[in-house]
């Protein structure tokens, strides 16, 4: 009997994600669950990875920078993501030649193509182009992402039961797609240098064109001058009603919670950096253990939204942030305990030790994360969910740029340079005593389990018309009616 069982359990765990993947696409469509490979696991997984440790690197050592300014510099890449609710009602009311989703994949590949190139051909560029082109890389990303949004918006609405699911798809979508692009970054920066290996930053946003061209769209009618009054009012009501849905306590409450959890996060994350490369101060990590490190937090990653899927989604939102939350304060103590460098007074190696830092931040991370996605799905009305989700994490992104930039102000003010760390350890405590009293707000977040609505029914039913044309995320024609 037992050894008959191993093979079954062998199976089943190999089976179980395949049949999760059969009965996600059965539900909502197929397609929609490629599109969101493609747009979490290449698009913000890999090319989102590999991107922050090449840049890293070519800003320590292509531009010389300081890790204050880098800090900065980094703050400045979540503008695009900020203006995410541009992009939204640009997508959804000035369709292009009748095609709303099209051309817009085929911009954001454009940007994204020509901003990578340009900063890995063009030698001895510039410090403010060579931001201006991460901006760019950033802007395509973003734009890309608005689309695919609005699609598991809509369908955590009107598939409740499917809403922690959808959120654990994107998850190990971008984890995969992490993992890849952080092991193949030290690789690529050791052998082609960080210059070069930004020219491998256009392979994303390249396929996001050939995405824009092959998608299936129904192409919308009408004369020019009527579909532009449409737009105009469509982006009048649609401004309206997010105002007015935003001023109910059980969405403004939470958003708030959101942007506050980011905001005073501050991150040290470029200190951190400085501090793993230098051979005096720091441990003086080598290129491809970096990416390596890196690596190991999108496995975690993945194991957080595994343990998130699997025994967590069942919990009251309340409950689940703030034990998610007061375990990702304690893991940040283990970056205090490295910098100081505890862990060899202890017997650690450095190696082991940030393996151990690493993994208990991200898994915790994800853990109280995880639950505030789905909570963002639930807060948003049918007829604008698409725009709303993008103002939802609009107001994310604004938290996490004052997050970068308080960091790089902590640092300034700690007088953390490229060579001296000495402070290091007090902006590290700063953090984690920040990270201790995001608890107290944990109040702002709902009791509500995670299946069950949070808006009055009369908002939907206000902001839902029969007039709305329902596009479908689909990359080749299907006959059959399904829903997106």
């Amino acid at each position: 009997m037992p050894t008959s069982k191993k093979p079954n359990t062998m199976l089943s765990t190999v089976t179980q994600p395949i049949e999760w993947l059969r009965m996600l696409s059965s539900q909502l469509n197929p397609t929609f669950v490629i599109g969101v490979f493609l747009i979490y696991g290449l698009g913000q997984g890999f090319s989102g990875s590999f991107f922050k440790v090449v840049s890293d690197y070519y800003w320590k050592d292509v531009q010389k920078v300081q890790p204050s300014t880098v800090q900065l510099y980094v703050g400045f890449y979540f503008i695009p993501w900020v203006l995410k609710p541009v992009w939204g009602i640009l997508t959804d009311a000035f369709p292009v030649r009748g095609y709303r989703r099209r051309p817009y994949f085929i911009i954001a590949g454009v940007l994204g193509t020509v901003s990578a190139a340009l900063v890995a051909l063009v030698g001895n560029l510039a410090a403010a182009a060579a931001l201006l082109c991460f901006l760019g890389v950033s802007a395509s990303l973003a734009i890309a992402d608005v689309t695919i949004d609005a699609c598991i918006a809509r369908n955590s609405i009107e598939v409740r039961s499917l809403a922690p699911d959808l959120q654990s798809l994107c998850g190990f979508c971008s984890g995969f797609g992490a993992l890849v692009g952080y092991l193949a970054s030290g690789f690529f920066v050791h052998h082609l240098g960080p210059q070069g290996s930004l020219g491998l930053m256009a392979l994303s946003p390249a396929l996001t064109i050939v995405l824009g061209f092959v998608i299936y769209e129904n192409r919308t009618s009408g004369l020019h001058g009527e579909k532009k009054q449409t737009a105009l009012e469509s982006v009048g009501m649609t401004i309206k009603s997010m105002h007015q849905t935003m001023m109910y306590p059980q969405v403004w409450k939470p958003s708030l919670f959101m942007f506050l959890t980011l905001a005073l996060n501050v991150t040290t994350h470029e200190g951190h950096f400085y501090w793993y490369t230098d051979p005096k101060a720091g441990p003086a990590f080598p290129q491809e253990f970096v990416g390596v490190i890196y690596a190991i937090g999108a496995v975690a990653s993945i194991i957080g939204v595994v343990i998130y899927h699997k025994a967590l989604k069942d919990y009251p939102f309340r409950n689940l942030v703030f034990y998610g939350q007061l375990l990702y304060a304690i893991s940040g103590v283990l970056d205090l305990i490295f910098i100081l460098r505890w862990n060899l007074i202890i017997g650690i190696p450095d190696y082991f030790f940030v393996v151990i830092e690493e993994t208990a931040t991200r898994i915790t991370g994800k853990i109280r994360w995880m639950p505030m996605l789905v909570l963002s799905t639930q807060l948003c009305p049918l007829g604008i969910e698409g725009t709303f989700f993008a103002l939802l994490m609009c107001i994310d992104s604004i938290g996490a740029l004052l997050s970068r930039w308080g960091g790089g102000v902590l640092l300034r003010l700690l007088n953390v340079t490229r060579t001296d760390f000495t402070n290091l350890w007090l902006a590290v405590l700063i953090r984690d005593m920040l990270r201790f009293a995001i608890l107290a707000l944990v109040f702002l977040v709902p009791k509500a389990g995670q299946y069950e609505g949070l808006l009055p029914s009369e908002v939907s039913e206000k902001n839902v018309s029969d007039n709305v044309d329902e596009e479908t995320l689909e990359l080749v024609p299907i006959n059959a009616n399904t829903k997106v």
